[in-house]
This record gives structure tokens, C-alpha cells and sequence, in this order.
């Protein structure tokens, strides 16, 4: 799943608006809302948002429930 509060977060120090990201993204911004509602954003639009919001650890963003559980129990997926 998709940490869309780390998202938010370099959107806003990036001075981009959700529609910003949708433009980018070619999507409609009702779609970028959806898609950070529900986290799910495919690969191709992960490797726009990448440059785009100066991201630094794709990993920590883009698969954080993972990131996480393999930070928190080393026998974790």
C-alpha cells in the first residue's frame, strides 16, 4: 500500500496541487483523489511521481507495508 501521507507531504513541499499530480500523471484529478483514497497508483505513475516530488526511497513510499513489516520482524514477508 501506498503511503499517501508521505505523498501529501512532498506534494505540498513541492508546491503541487492533487490536479498538478493529475495533469503529470494524465489522469483526471477525480481519479488521483480515488487513487490516494485508496492507495493503488500502478507502476507507470509511480515512476512519473518519482521526479516529480523528488523522491528519495521509492521503497518507503510506494511499498510501505512492507518497508515496514521488514523493519519491524526480520522473519516478515
Amino acid at each position: 500500500m501506498v503511503d499517501t501521507k508521505k505523498i501529501k507531504g512532498l506534494m505540498a513541499e513541492n508546491n503541487l496541487k492533487g490536479t498538478d499530480v493529475a495533469k503529470y500523471l494524465k489522469i483526471t484529478p477525480k481519479t488521483f483523489y480515488s487513487k490516494m483514497k485508496t492507495g493503488l497508483f500502478d507502476s507507470d505513475e509511480m515512476a512519473i511521481m518519482i521526479p516529480l516530488l523528488n523522491i528519495e526511497d521509492p521503497a518507503k513510499i510506494f511499498f510501505a507495508d512492507v518497508v515496514s513489516q521488514k523493519e519491524t520482524s526480520p522473519d516478515a514477508v
